[in-house]
């Protein structure tokens, strides 16, 4: 996969010394240089050459890989039925995720739409894609933007809206969702009646009516829509990815449809089965930070304790990422594997070989991280060498 990244603006070398470099297997002192966006020297000892930044023991790890993050959709509709003007919502998004140490994000964006004003799921991604893309291309990013579409199994639109995208658009991954109540997610209707009635002020009777009328989508349109994204997903080159896997047999489905990474897994059985089949296995960072899943899944920690998790996504708070790594870390009592799971992991989930570790060669993607008690707080982020935050 080609990287998308902000132009390189020539401004030479960047040094941090007296460091601890997490690196892929260890953690060694040692110094990290970018020049040209590039690492080009990775050295052991304490020692601070002249213009160097003396990192005085914090740590200098690889930028964060986020995969799945909702926090664009929130930026452009920061209320229900509130469309922000796009442009500054992208640049907000984009700093936002700067700052939080994220330097390679996979915007998610829905495709597959209901065509029923009160559910609330009308077409948006081409237009907001398109516009993601030219603000990529003019160099008004910080960080590196791929596409991520979130194929709407149960809908009445998907293909048509999948098929306004192609390989120019270099959309990274789709992933295979279906939101039909009563399963997966969701299989717990209280849960997704508080979370989606208030959300878009249904009432009752308009709850009842949803949930039947996804019953139906499913029903009418599941199997063509699956069949369909994988088609599209082929065509475009991108990494397919399944979503809130529940049961052994979806996973098998899901294997068998190419899938290289399962979102959010809803049960311990289907952890395993992912384990089983050599499908990554990506949690929520929120799940293990909080304990608990907000929509009464399996918890992340027990796959944790199970040594099934290989990736961790900041979904719906993009500052969790890293604060979850650390929290890992204290867990398996090993801080490389911990930092792997938000960097390294990711990046070869989809197929990127040129970021995610501090090694010679590698884009100079780096975060310079102090931590007071377990809470990590970051002090410098540079994206292709250029200081973004």
């Amino acid at each position: 996969m080609n990287s998308a990244s902000p132009p390189n603006t020539g401004l030479g070398s960047v040094c941090l010394a007296n460091a601890q470099l997490i690196l892929r297997n260890r953690v060694m002192r040692g110094s990290a240089t970018i020049t040209d966006g590039m690492i080009t020297e990775v050295s052991e000892g304490n020692n601070v050459p002249t213009g160097a930044t003396d990192c005085a023991g914090d740590y200098v790890m690889p930028g964060l890989v986020e995969l799945h993050t909702d926090n664009l959709e929130r930026h452009i509709e920061p209320r229900p039925k509130v469309d922000w003007p796009h442009l500054p919502a992208l640049i907000a998004h984009d700093a936002e995720l700067a700052s939080t140490g994220i330097t390679t994000v996979f915007d998610a964006m829905r495709v597959g739409s209901i065509l029923n004003a009160k559910a609330g799921y009308a077409p948006y991604a081409r237009n907001l894609a398109t516009e993601l893309l030219n603000t990529r291309a003019a160099g008004h990013f910080r960080i590196s933007h791929f596409l991520h579409l979130r194929a709407e199994i149960c809908s009445e639109t998907l293909l048509d809206e999948m098929a306004a995208f192609g390989p120019a658009d270099r959309i990274g991954i789709v992933s295979l969702m279906d939101h039909t109540p009563g399963q997966r997610q969701f299989r717990d209707l209280v849960k997704l009646k508080a979370y989606i009635a208030k959300k878009r002020g249904m009432t009752d009777a308009d709850f009842d009516a949803h949930v039947a009328n996804l019953k139906r989508l499913q029903s009418t349109y599941a199997a063509a829509h699956e069949a369909g994204a994988v088609r599209e997903a082929a065509r475009f080159g991108a990494v397919l990815a399944s979503h809130d896997d529940t049961t052994a047999a979806q996973v098998d489905v899901s294997h068998k449809n190419g899938v290289r990474f399962a979102e959010f897994p809803t049960t311990h059985a289907a952890a395993e089965a992912c384990r089983d089949k050599g499908v990554a296995i990506m949690m929520g960072a929120p799940n293990i930070i909080r304990g608990a899943s907000h929509s009464g899944n399996v918890s992340a920690g027990d796959l944790v304790d199970a040594d099934l998790l290989d990736i961790v996504s900041s979904d719906y708070v993009p500052s969790a990422l890293l604060l979850s790594a650390f929290h890992l870390a204290a867990r398996w009592n090993d801080l490389p594997r911990a930092i792997s799971c938000v960097t390294d992991n990711p990046a070869q989930a989809v197929k990127l070989s040129d970021r995610g570790r501090i090694e010679v060669g590698l884009r100079g993607d780096i975060l310079r991280v102090k931590t007071v008690g377990t809470v990590p707080l970051i002090r410098g982020v540079w994206s292709h060498g250029v200081r973004v935050g």
